[in-house]
């Protein structure tokens, strides 16, 4: 079937575009029919104030054409027809207004204009990933009202999108990256930093750390609720929540469509100014190990050293957070190894930075095979690096003395996940363990990864 554009009403014969545009020069002609001058500063008085309307009204079609990205199906027809749809997803909840909101930041209540006789209430937790620990992040109230209701006056006005997310966990490279930085850049991106950011449970630690990602998604300062309690913020259109694709995955096809995990990869070598797109670039193989001081040990972490360096690695060990806590350090060092290696944790999370055709090197403990897989094995491989399993035996983990050789913590760990559940699965699997690796099986893997890359 053909589709054919619909005509631009003519006015007077002339496009609306043609006729603001020569609005200026009738301003001109007037004046001098009445038989006052009008000086040329006037005249560009005159048509500054028309490109600042014809500028408005590209901004609002700009905005209301990335906005609708963010729905589909039904959710798109509902934001067609009323201004206003939720999408709901699997674990993920958003809301879009076109339509203008005022946010007061004292209760976090956004109030949307309404065509229906009564008034609508959603709450929203505006956090990526609605999972077991949602009930921790505040709840945002968005008020749907009618014209009978009169909302409060605005204190502030913006003049882009409102875009409202928790930074809920923090302190963690994983929940951070997965649950709130990918799901941002798949909100947002395609708006070209025309929009303002409210940060629900507001924490200056994420927004310090993350700040030079954050300044490249939005040209506006960052806004604090809890800054200015009283305050009414008005903005043109909003999104409460943020989309999520997935754990650490951006899916191209999925909404808004457009962007991949190629596309992300490079948005963070930009920023970060990242030396290597791919590994065979790195001129000796260099392997950074991920030491960790609390849970999760290795017992014998000098011996591994010592292995990993006799295959023929240069070895960089990061221990604690005091350097993962400096995001841009973090990224080029990972961006200057071809092998990472660590136990199942956080700190893999850090393969993004990774150029292509690098390898993970996961090792699991007892407990931990599947969320390891879904976590960092298949999320490896869709950022174009290999994902090495080193799955532990019995005896190299703690636990063996912990519980005993035939508790079933150990013979059967999926029994403890089938009686006690995922907290208290986490509470033995990794909260309690530690491994201590057996040195010729896990030279074999080291001689494996040095092997693919050195390929």
């Amino acid at each position: 079937m053909k589709l054919e554009k619909d005509q631009k009403k003519m006015v007077f014969g002339v496009t609306p575009f043609l006729l603001l545009l020569s609005l200026p020069f009738l301003c001109v002609g007037a004046d001098f029919l009445w038989g006052n001058r009008i000086t040329f500063h006037q005249w560009m008085q005159n048509f500054s104030g028309v490109r600042s309307a014809m500028k408005t009204v590209d901004d609002k079609e700009f905005i209301n054409f990335h906005l609708v990205r963010l729905v589909r199906g039904e959710d798109r027809r509902k934001l067609d027809d009323t201004g206003f749809a939720c999408h709901r997803a699997f674990h993920s909840v958003h809301c879009v207004s076109t339509k203008p909101v005022l946010i007061e930041t004292g209760n976090m209540t956004v109030y949307v204009p309404s065509d229906d006789e009564w008034e609508n209430e959603t709450v929203v937790r505006p956090y990526p990933w609605q999972g077991y620990a949602v009930n921790e992040i505040s709840p945002v109230r968005i008020i749907q009202y009618s014209n009978a209701t009169a909302p409060p006056p605005c204190d502030f006005r913006h003049r882009v999108p409102a875009v409202v997310f928790s930074s809920g966990y923090i302190g963690n490279t994983y929940h951070e990256m997965s649950e709130i930085i990918i799901p941002l850049y798949i909100t947002t991106r395609h708006f070209q930093t025309r929009v303002a950011f409210v940060v629900e449970d507001y924490k200056p630690s994420f927004v310090a750390k993350y700040n030079a990602i954050l300044t490249r998604l939005t040209a506006h300062e960052v806004i604090n609720p809890a800054a200015n309690a009283t305050a009414v913020h008005c903005f043109p259109a909003s999104v409460v929540g943020l989309k999520y694709h997935g754990i650490l995955k951006v899916n191209s096809t999925d909404i808004p469509g457009g962007y991949g995990m190629p596309e992300f990869k490079l948005f963070l070598r930009e920023i970060f100014s990242l030396t290597y797109s791919h590994v065979s670039e790195i001129s000796r193989p260099r392997l950074l190990l991920l030491s960790r001081t609390k849970s999760r040990k290795f017992l014998n972490e000098d011996e591994m050293i010592t292995v990993m360096q006799e295959v023929g690695f240069e070895v960089v060990v990061v221990r604690g957070s005091k350097v993962a806590s400096n995001l841009t350090r973090m990224a080029r060092l990972v961006n200057s190894c071809s092998v990472i290696v660590g136990v199942h944790g956080a700190g893999l999370a850090n393969d993004v930075f990774m150029a292509k055709g690098g390898v993970v090197v996961q090792v699991e403990p007892l407990g931990t095979e599947w969320i390891s897989k879904v976590m960092f094995g298949d999320t490896a491989r869709a950022m174009g690096l290999h994902h090495l399993r080193y799955k532990i035996e019995e005896e190299e983990s703690s636990l063996v003395k912990l519980y005993g050789r035939n508790s079933s913590v150990v013979t059967d760990p999926g029994s403890v996940y089938r009686d006690g559940g995922y907290m208290t699965a986490r509470a033995v699997f990794i909260d309690q363990q530690n491994v201590k690796i057996n040195l010729a099986r896990f030279r074999s893997t080291i001689v494996e990864a040095l092997s693919i890359v050195s390929d």
